[in-house]
């Protein structure tokens, strides 16, 4: 009954201190980007500090941000090496929260260090295609490929694994071989081509060894595992086991393991059975099993008929698990994340 008389309203105010944003090689501008804007729609002070492996687009956004009339204060941009500066961008008494994108060990030394900030954590991501017996093989090989080999398979949100019904396996990877072979790759700077190298010769030798350790368990390559220097080929591996290393942990390249499954049980099981949980997609009209997916996946996003990495600028992204701490990205998520709800009583 107290509450009759009054009316209770919020306000949103910027943080009283700087934001550290730290973000990762493969889209080093767009990621840059996802940091910076909802930073300044609130009103706040941030400092970037994009990889050391890329770092000069996000210099040149500050630059362009400068010219158009941003105040220098509102955004820094430090490069260098993290093993010298990282840690006084997590500890620094003014550094109130710390947003990062980038891999699971690098996030769980952040947890650890900046013990009293707020922390938004976007870690990495073991993303499954799921294919139904119901599911249109050509629609699910096309998002498959897709998902896999564009931004040479560099994304958090990629497809990682294939998990796909007995009973249509050999059909979809028939179609998923075809589209692979016919998946263009070479050299970076020629724009004919669907796919460059990866980011660089360690990252490519790693995918060569979890394939090869893949193979040498039982599973059948059936293209692709070339390498020469960082560029690495589109590889399709079928009759993988989930226990194998090239899908229980996150294998950052264009990869293709299939995994054959008996039903949606043995499905959902085994897509929850990795240490990860960012997105995934699902192709079923079904919607029983749909309804099934959503409720079962332990996921942070659930995509019907559509790659995993599926989203607006203004929808709620982020995962759970070793994918992060169940806060959202995207641009209200983010804008949320990066102010201070006050709440004020008025008597009329």
């Amino acid at each position: 009954p107290h509450g009759k008389s009054r009316k209770v309203y919020t306000l949103r105010e910027p943080l009283r201190g700087v934001i550290t944003a730290i973000t990762p090689f493969n889209h080093p501008l767009n990621q840059v980007a996802h940091k910076i804007a909802p930073s300044v729609a609130t009103n706040n002070r941030m400092i970037v500090k994009p990889t050391e492996k890329t770092p000069l687009s996000a210099l040149l956004l500050a630059d362009v941000l400068y010219e158009a009339g941003l105040p220098p204060p509102m955004l820094s941009v430090i490069t260098g090496d993290p093993r010298e500066i990282a840690d006084e961008l997590l500890t620094h008494p003014d550094v109130e929260l710390v947003t990062f994108t980038g891999g699971v060990p690098i996030g769980k030394y952040i947890a650890a260090k900046a013990v009293y900030k707020r922390q938004v954590l976007e870690l990495g991501g073991n993303d499954p295609i799921i294919v139904m017996e119901d599911a249109d093989l050509d629609e699910a090989a096309a998002l498959a490929t897709a998902g896999s080999y564009k931004n040479s398979g560099q994304r958090c949100t990629a497809v990682k694994r294939m998990l796909v019904h007995e009973k249509v396996a050999d059909a979809f990877v028939e179609r998923l071989v075809a589209r692979t072979r016919a998946w263009t790759h070479g050299d970076p700077m020629d724009a004919t081509l669907d796919m460059g190298t990866v980011i660089d010769e360690a990252a490519a030798r790693g995918f060569e060894a979890k394939v090869d350790a893949a193979v040498a368990g039982g599973a059948k390559l059936l293209v692709g595992n070339q390498r020469q220097g960082a560029l690495y080929s589109p590889t399709v591996l079928d009759h993988v086991d989930p226990a194998m290393d090239v899908v229980r942990t996150e294998t950052f390249g264009p990869v293709s393991p299939v995994i054959r499954f008996r039903d949606i049980d043995d499905a959902i099981r085994i897509s929850n059975g990795t240490a990860y949980g960012l997105s995934s997609a699902v192709c079923t009209n079904r919607l029983d099993y749909i309804t099934r997916f959503v409720a079962e996946l332990e996921v942070g996003s659930v995509n019907v008929r559509e790659v995993p990495g599926y989203r607006l600028e203004l929808t709620p992204f982020g995962g759970i698990k070793d994918s992060g701490l169940g806060y959202k990205e995207g641009v209200q998520e983010a804008m949320k994340s990066f102010t201070t709800i006050k709440t004020y009583s008025l008597p009329w």
